[in-house]
């Protein structure tokens, strides 16, 4: 195998960055990187996917625009995930990985990316806390990763003073929405209601995350039966698909709201569902800076959420909506009843939710920010004024395999 020696920006094009997550379902953090991907400069930037598990709709979709990888990881305990990531890398060249959230994919992309000798290494973590195993593992590779990401100020706060990250190593990189993309539409609204049989004055509320168990779609769902006992007429969506879809069912069959709650599956329609919706809950146990509040605000929807992470930031309780403690089944019933029930109140916070939503963080900030860090942290490992470095990755050809 010949070396791939890597030159200095000025010396070279695009830089091969790919970036590493476990599946693309409709969600907030996957709609979010598929933006990033789509908005990249490409005459410096060339992006790819790697899904450890399957693609998912929205890793389908990008398949069609960019190379796209999966089912590098068949069970947890797989190991020979290392290996193939590692050839993997080699055979792309390429200079840059970003890992999306934490779990098995932060851990098995980062060791990879050191044992291929990728120079940027960095982790963009869209929650707080580590949810699973895997975590000490993780920890231990801090001392090959360049930076994390943290999604909003509060969030990199956490990730320095609570989950003891490098400070030196820890930047804040703000989630942006379309706005321009993510707004009222009332022609949609119509569409969308007349296609899943919702009467066009009913008050609709609605959730769209990944079906994880960490988005406890079973709280919300439970909420949505406390306020239909005295709102009848009202509605409830839940966009998205994932694991947790048959628990959710069954929780909707035993409390008899299978008519009044209904599940979309993944769309692709996002921004023309949550048109269709005059209330957005999420009931999440934690977030960081979760980007479907961000999208419905844009979208002049009034906000229902937990106390938890960077939310606050986001929502102004009462000016655009109304927070409660994570996890309180008769708090977030009583908020979204007390919405749903006046809808003059609703469409002022909505109001408020979009002018808060267009000044909270642009996508083309976010996007130059990631595109900042990875050509710094590239640059100062490949300078521009040093020679051709010798610090290399392999690949069967230097030229693009693109």
């Amino acid at each position: 195998m010949s070396r791939y020696f890597r030159q200095p920006l000025d010396r070279r094009g695009p830089l091969r960055v790919m970036f590493i997550t476990t599946s693309m379902p409709v969600g907030g953090a996957e709609t979010l990187l598929v933006n990033l991907i789509r908005r990249l400069d490409r005459t410096r930037f060339a992006p790819e996917l790697c899904c450890t598990k399957q693609r998912g709709p929205l890793g389908e979709e990008l398949s069609h625009e960019i190379p796209t990888f999966d089912h590098l990881l068949s069970g947890k305990y797989d190991l020979r995930v290392l290996p193939r990531m590692v050839e993997l890398f080699r055979l792309r060249q390429i200079d840059a990985i970003v890992t999306v959230g934490a779990g098995d994919k932060m851990f098995w992309g980062r060791l990879a990316a050191y044992l291929a000798g990728v120079p940027v290494i960095a982790s963009a973590i869209h929650s707080t806390g580590w949810p699973d195993s895997i975590n000490w593992l993780n920890r231990r590779l801090t001392g090959i990763t360049d930076r994390f990401i943290g999604v909003a100020d509060p969030h990199g706060k956490h990730l320095v003073e609570v989950e003891g990250f490098p400070p030196s190593k820890v930047v804040v990189i703000r989630n942006g929405i379309d706005t321009a993309r993510f707004r009222p539409n009332v022609e949609a609204r119509r569409k969308l209601r007349r296609e899943l049989q919702i009467a066009e004055n009913a008050p609709v509320c609605g959730i769209v995350a990944a079906l994880r168990p960490e988005k406890d779609h079973r709280l919300f769902v439970t909420a949505a039966a406390k306020v239909l006992e005295t709102l009848p007429e009202a509605r409830f969506l839940i966009v998205g698909d994932g694991p947790e879809r048959p628990a959710i069912e069954a929780k909707c069959r035993e409390l008899n709201v299978q008519r009044q709650v209904i599940l979309t599956g993944s769309r692709s329609d996002i921004p023309e569902l949550l048109a269709a919706c005059d209330l957005f809950a999420l009931t999440s146990k934690n977030e960081a800076s979760p980007v479907s509040i961000l999208e419905a605000m844009s979208v002049e929807l009034p906000i229902v959420a937990p106390r938890v992470g960077s939310i606050p930031q986001a929502v102004d309780d009462p000016a655009n909506g109304l927070l409660y403690p994570a996890s309180d089944l008769s708090a977030v019933a009583a908020a979204m009843r007390q919405l749903l029930a006046d809808p003059a109140r609703m469409r002022q916070m909505g109001k408020s939710a979009r002018d808060k939503a267009i000044g909270y963080g642009s996508l083309e900030t976010m996007v130059g920010g990631y595109e900042s860090l990875i050509e710094s942290v590239y640059s100062a490992k490949y300078p521009e004024s040093a020679a051709m470095s010798s610090r290399s990755g392999y690949a069967e050809n230097p030229a693009s395999t693109a």
